[in-house]
């Protein structure tokens, strides 16, 4: 019976990492993160197709990882709670310490990682509230909506080079997308140097930057 026991629940421990078997579901769990999403916008996204991404919100629901909303003809995915968050900024940073492939990979793909120094975020948010700093989100502006850090000026990659009138070039301009391995961030830093830009990038995500005790911002209707 004790065997059973022990058995039945390592079972359900181990619920979760069958559902993170798949590199593609832990890149649709990271989307999430960021805020909620229809099918058509994670396989977008994840470079995934419909049916495709379908059946990996299948298997991360079923885990009871992701929960769903009904709005019309389009159901919205989003992550069950907060701690699915914090599981995987976890996952990131064991994985990070255990593996030297993520480093190396990392160190050919973004050219700053591996000079990047330790920010102080209280500080850094103590100079945008004063605007001494440009603290500029370059995520998809429906994540931009959904939460944010404080004092954040939304400008989608997408549309920065168009946008880039109404930043200043005197001042500081700090940009950050979805964490550090997102390529949002490094591509907004490289076009603005480029054009004489004082910039550098925050590696955290929204999430991350929370999970420090710092406040976060929302502009989406209730």
């Amino acid at each position: 019976m004790k065997r059973q026991i022990k058995d039945a629940l390592y079972e359900q421990f181990a619920r979760s990492t069958k559902a993170l078997s798949s590199p593609k579901r832990i890149e649709i769990l990271d989307l999430l993160c960021q805020g909620e999403k229809t099918v058509e916008a994670i396989a977008e996204q994840a470079n995934l197709g419909i049916k495709n991404a379908s059946a990996q919100l299948k298997e991360l629901k079923s885990a009871l990882l992701v929960e769903t909303r009904r709005n019309g003809k389009y159901v919205y995915y989003r992550i069950s709670n907060n701690s699915v968050a914090d599981f995987l900024l976890g996952l990131r940073t064991f994985s990070e310490k255990q593996f030297s492939e993520i480093q190396k990979i990392a160190s050919t793909s973004f050219n700053d990682i591996a000079s990047m120094e330790p920010v102080n975020r209280k500080q850094l948010l103590a100079q945008a509230k004063k605007g001494e700093v440009i603290l500029l989100d370059v995520r998809p502006s429906d994540e931009y909506a959904q939460s944010h850090l404080p004092f954040a000026v939304s400008i989608p990659i997408s549309e920065l080079r168009k946008e880039l009138r109404n930043l200043p070039k005197d001042k500081e301009i700090v940009a950050y997308c979805r964490g550090p391995y997102c390529f949002f961030a490094s591509e907004a830093v490289e076009l603005l140097k480029q054009l004489g830009f004082k910039a550098s990038r925050l590696k955290d995500s929204v999430h991350e930057w929370a999970s420090h005790g710092l406040p976060i911002e929302s502009t989406q209707a209730v």
